[in-house]
């Protein structure tokens, strides 16, 4: 575990990823300053409630500030002279990219250039980033292997991540920033955005609403528990890439390295939830990857990074959380009233 004596930049820490990743330096007794920008999509409610659990640590500093406000960010990054960086916030949806690109952009590109800069400024010992399994976008190699093409992305969000991880070597080359990209694999677990797909399925299966599955359910996923993605997170922070006569950059795959049916995701929930769901199966959706799974073994030479969690095991933490979210009168992304099947 990393030891910081100065604090913990995380970006994005309302986030799914990046509240997980804050919680868990916090309990390892770091100082974290947490930034978000709290927009006002789908999933603002929750971020809401993700901040609340942080708030109560004292080592732990709530900034409200948009990564892509260049001046605030350099003021900020020079108030604290941060150690390590984790840069989780993004634009994420692929779907929000296609409909708003402008938006996507600024978000994804701007706030991480604003990033970069304030890393250089104050010599940043290491700067960990999200990428995403998008990046591939139209290579059919399985699994997917950190050295494979990615110069044919399916959508804007899979570019502007591509363009994260040549804008980070670029930034190693001339400043000598360290930096590791991490490309992530349909991450999962309780506190997840209320939009995902498992939450989507869990909520509609259990009102008696159809799930839609798209491709005729013939897709293939890397799913990976949140628990095991933090734990490779942390790993990552604590070993910045060496400069020793290199670019100090890396890039590894974050995932199980093990390709899930969609159907036998489906399966799953139902078996957590112990009832079956009413399947709508449509065609392919514009911008879907058909399959994707990680070649995870860089990852694991370097940190010893292993998941652990199975994808029956995940859900079933999931809708253990999901069950006692509603137990508890929170409105966590829900309806008022959720019938329980």
């Amino acid at each position: 575990m990393i030891q910081s004596r100065r604090p913990t930049l995380v970006t994005g820490v309302a986030g799914f990823i990046g509240s997980h990743v804050a919680h868990a330096m916090l309990g390892a007794g770091l100082d974290v300053v947490g930034v978000d920008r709290m927009g006002d999509d789908v999933d603002a409610p929750n971020r809401v409630k993700r901040l609340a659990r942080l708030k109560g640590h004292t080592q732990f500093e709530w900034v409200h500030l948009d990564c892509a406000d260049g001046d605030r960010m350099g003021s900020l990054f020079r108030a604290n002279r941060f150690e390590r960086v984790v840069h989780l916030a993004a634009e994420s949806s692929v779907q929000y990219s296609i409909e708003a690109p402008a938006d996507c952009l600024r978000s994804n590109i701007e706030g991480f250039l604003n990033i970069l800069e304030g890393c250089r400024d104050i010599g940043v010992e290491h700067l960990v980033y999200a990428s995403s399994a998008a990046v591939y976008g139209a290579n059919e190699s399985l699994p997917c292997r950190e050295t494979d093409p990615v110069d044919r992305p399916l959508t804007l969000y899979g570019a502007s991540k591509r363009s994260n991880e040549l804008m980070a070597h670029v930034y190693g080359t001339m400043h000598g920033v360290p930096s590791t990209g991490l490309r992530f694999f349909n991450v999962y677990g309780p506190w997840c955005r209320s939009d995902a797909t498992l939450y989507q399925f869990v909520q509609r299966i259990e009102s008696g609403e159809p799930i839609r599955i798209f491709n005729h359910g013939n897709h293939t996923r890397d799913f990976t528990f949140i628990d095991d993605i933090v734990k490779g997170v942390l790993r990552v922070a604590d070993r910045a890439p060496s400069s020793d006569g290199k670019v100090p950059w890396g890039i590894y795959n974050i995932g199980t390295g093990k390709a899930v049916g969609l159907m036998r995701f489906v399966n799953c929930i139902e078996g957590a939830l112990g009832c079956k769901a009413d399947i709508e199966l449509l065609p392919l959706q514009s911008g879907d990857v058909v399959d994707s799974c990680a070649d995870v073994s860089a990852l694991h030479r370097d940190t010893g990074y292993s998941p652990t969690t199975s994808i029956e095991s995940g859900v079933a933490q999931f809708v253990e959380w999901y069950r006692s979210t509603l137990a508890a009168g929170s409105d966590y992304g829900r309806p008022a009233s959720v019938p329980v099947c």
